[in-house]
Formats: C-alpha cells, structure tokens, sequence
C-alpha cells in the first residue's frame, strides 16, 4: 500500500539537496554518491511520516510517497518494516539511495547467479547508494521493533508502479 506523507522542513532541505546531486547530470553510480552525501547532510527524522503512518501494517512492509519531483527524475519513499517483513530478491530500474530512519534493517547482497556475496545490518544514520548492475539484493527486518527506512530512486515511481526491475524469486 502507498500513502502520501506531508512535507517538513527536514524533507525540504533532502529534496533540495536531491535536486542540486541530480541536477550534475553525472552517470547513475556518481549520482548515487551525491544523492547519498546530500542524504547524510540533510537526514530526516522519522517525524517526516505521522504517528500513524509510523505503525505500518501487519500485512507487509508498507510504502509512502513523500515526494515527486515534477520531472520524474526522482522519488523520496519511506518504508515501514514491522519485525519479520521482508522483500523478495530484486533489483531496481535506476539508481537507489537507503537510509535508516529507525530500527534495523538486514540486507543481503547477491551476484547474478544468485549466491550471497554479503550482509549487513544498516542500523540508525546509515544511508547505502547504489546503482546497476550489481544491485540484486534482499532487505528483511529481523529485528524486534518496527524499522522505517527512506528511499530515494532516480526515477517517478508513481508512474511505473515500482522501483523493482525484476523478481529473482
């Protein structure tokens, strides 16, 4: 499910910063770094969702749109993971900025034949950049409380549904 959040000062400082990275017109894996500093410069709280949006559903990680830029070439997404919610493997249509807004999210790194080649914990502050090929991977929360991570992808995920390429599972 995809909701919308309202916008704060803290989300209008990153969207700024997204902006001037995405403005360099720099191949996907250099505008992944940039979009990832302006991350770690401009981090949000986890106050950027409302105290509902923060409860997430029981049904599976739930998704909310926090901002589109007018051109398509970029979308800022927080994800709600409650213990035990997880992604299939996947990888994405363009490049990928994560950072850990609360909680811990587990991630799972594979190669293209799709043997884990690495893991990590991404607790609190820890922001991840990465663009294709080489992103095939699996987030899981494997830990006791609900994890709340913001993604920004270079692409209008409203418009084509999702930031999954594709499904290796």
């Amino acid at each position: 499910m995809t909701t919308t959040a309202t916008r704060t000062s803290e989300l209008t400082a990153l969207i700024s910063s997204v902006r001037d990275a995405v403005d360099r017109h720099s191949d996907w894996n250099q505008t992944a770094q940039h979009v990832g500093a302006g991350l770690r410069r401009n981090f949000p709280s986890p106050d950027v969702l409302t105290a509902e949006q923060r409860l997430g559903s029981p049904d599976s990680y739930q998704s909310h749109t926090l901002h589109v830029e007018s051109d398509g070439s970029f979308s800022i997404i927080a994800v709600v993971w409650r213990p035990g919610q997880l992604t299939r493997i996947h990888d994405h249509v363009t490049w990928c900025v994560v950072g850990v807004l609360q909680g811990v999210e587990h991630e799972e790194l594979f190669d293209t034949d799709l043997r884990l080649i690495g893991e990590s914990d991404n607790h609190v502050g820890e922001v991840s950049a990465f663009a294709p090929p080489g992103d095939i991977h699996r987030v899981h929360n494997t830990f006791d409380e609900t994890a709340i991570s913001l993604h920004i992808y270079g692409t209008d995920v409203t418009r084509i549904g999702s930031s999954v390429r594709r499904y290796y599972d």
